[in-house]
């Protein structure tokens, strides 16, 4: 018999939710606003596999993505943070967020198909 995997009924003090931190301003240390946070991007596995920041961009033009280590943001006084500078996201390689030549990023789900957080030989869907 499969099961659903319980979890906590309510958003724990450690974890952030996607939709909230998607559009949220970045600081830098100094407290300068530095990016935006484009996207959060899942592997298979369901976990987070990078969280990918706007650097530069004024007015809709002159910017650029760059994925971040999710680890490297951190929750400061209700607002998030990295301890780098804007200078150095912006020498960083950019990163994009759909693949043309394997359509990566053009869907909801993973090119291959398949079930995120799953692995073979387990299921997380409820019985029918």
């Amino acid at each position: 018999m499969s099961r659903v995997r319980a979890s906590v009924g309510i958003i724990q003090p450690d974890q952030i939710r996607a939709s909230k931190m998607i559009g949220s301003t970045v600081y830098d240390v100094q407290n300068r606003d530095i990016v935006k946070v484009q996207d959060v991007i899942l592997d298979r596995d369901g976990r987070v596999a990078s969280v990918v920041v706007d650097v530069g961009t004024f007015l809709g033009m002159g910017g650029k993505n760059v994925a971040v280590r999710l680890s490297d943001i951190k929750s400061d006084n209700n607002r998030l943070t990295l301890n780098t500078t804007k200078e150095r996201l912006q020498e960083a390689q950019a990163y994009q967020l759909e693949n043309p030549d394997t359509g990566a990023g053009s869907s909801t789900s993973p090119v291959t198909g398949g079930q995120l957080g799953s692995r073979p030989g387990t299921s997380t869907a409820p019985r029918q």
